[in-house]
C-alpha cells in the first residue's frame, strides 16, 4: 500500500461518492473528508471506509479543498472531488509510479479528467482536462478564482517537476441535463463574483460574444460533435456558463459602477 492519503470535499453527495471511494479503496492509508453537513447517507457511506472525517463550514472550492489537503498526513495526496473517481488504468498508474523512483524528484502528477454522462464518457467535450491531482504534500497549494480551483506547486527549494499519468479520472458531474445547467449559471455566478472583486469588468459584446465562442470551442475545435447528442448538450453547457458570467458580471458593475477594465474571459 503506497504511502498515500485521499482529501475529499463533499456535502449531500451520496449519489456519487461511493464510486469515488470505491476507486480508491485499499490504495492509501487515509482517506480525510471535508463534510460540510451532509444528511443525505454521505456520512455512512464515509464510515464504511474508515474515512477521518473533518465537520467544516463551506468555505468556498479554494479554501475548503485546501483545508482538506492540510488535513492529510501522507508524503502523497491524491486530491479528489465527490463526483470523480479512478479508473482503473488510472489507479495502476498512480500505484506503479508511487512505488517507483519515479516519484523522487517530483512534485505532482497531472491527471486527465474525463465527464461520464448518459452512460458513456465524453472523448471530446472539454478534452483533454489535465488536472494536477497527485500531489507531494508540502510543495502545493490551491489556487485560482471560485468555483474555477487548481493546485499549482509552490516555489523553492523542493521538487517542482511535474509529470502526466496513463488512466483517467471519471467525472459524474452531469446527473441531468437540466441539473446541470442550473449548476453551470451557479458556478457562472460565483465566478462573476470573484471576477468582480478583482476589477473585471464585461459588457454587452463580450455578453454576446462569449457564450457563442464557448459553443464553437467545444463543438468545433474540441471536436464535441463526435460525441453524438452528449456533445451537443455539452457545448450548450458551456455556452451557459459563459452567458450567466457575463451577465452577472454586468449586473455587478451596474450595481456598483467602476469600469476599471474589461473581462478579458
Amino acid at each position: 500500500m503506497p504511502d498515500l492519503s485521499v482529501a475529499i470535499v463533499c456535502c449531500n453527495n451520496a449519489a456519487t461518492i461511493g464510486r469515488t471511494l470505491e476507486s480508491v479503496r485499499g490504495m492509501a492509508r487515509e482517506i480525510v473528508a471535508v463534510d460540510g453537513g451532509s444528511t443525505d447517507g454521505t456520512l455512512d457511506l464515509l464510515a464504511q471506509h474508515n474515512a477521518r472525517i473533518v465537520s467544516s463550514p463551506w468555505l468556498g472550492h479554494v479554501r475548503t479543498k485546501q483545508l482538506a489537503l492540510d488535513h492529510c498526513a501522507g508524503p502523497w495526496v491524491l486530491c479528489l472531488d465527490s463526483d470523480e473517481s479512478a479508473e482503473p488504468e488510472l489507479r495502476r498508474s498512480i500505484e506503479r509510479v508511487l512505488a517507483s523512483e519515479i516519484a523522487a524528484d517530483v512534485a505532482g502528477f497531472e491527471i486527465n479528467r474525463k465527464v461520464f454522462y448518459a452512460g458513456a464518457f465524453l472523448h471530446h467535450a472539454w478534452q483533454p482536462e489535465w488536472r494536477l491531482r497527485l500531489v507531494r504534500r508540502g510543495r502545493v497549494r490551491w489556487g485560482g478564482v471560485d468555483p474555477h480551483d487548481g493546485l499549482r506547486v509552490e516555489g523553492e527549494p523542493g521538487p517542482s517537476r511535474v509529470i502526466r499519468l496513463d488512466g483517467d479520472l471519471r467525472h459524474d458531474s452531469i446527473d441531468s441535463i437540466s441539473e446541470f445547467l442550473g449548476k453551470q449559471v451557479q458556478y457562472g455566478r460565483i465566478s462573476a463574483a470573484g471576477l468582480h472583486a478583482m476589477g473585471v469588468r464585461s459588457g454587452p459584446a463580450r455578453l454576446l460574444i462569449s457564450p457563442a465562442g464557448a459553443f464553437v470551442k467545444q463543438l468545433v475545435l474540441k471536436r464535441a460533435f463526435l460525441d453524438g447528442w452528449r456533445g451537443w448538450l455539452a457545448a450548450a453547457s458551456a455556452a451557459t456558463a459563459a452567458l450567466a458570467k457575463h451577465a452577472a458580471l454586468i449586473e455587478l458593475q451596474r450595481r456598483a459602477p467602476d469600469h476599471r477594465r474589461d473581462a478579458d474571459r
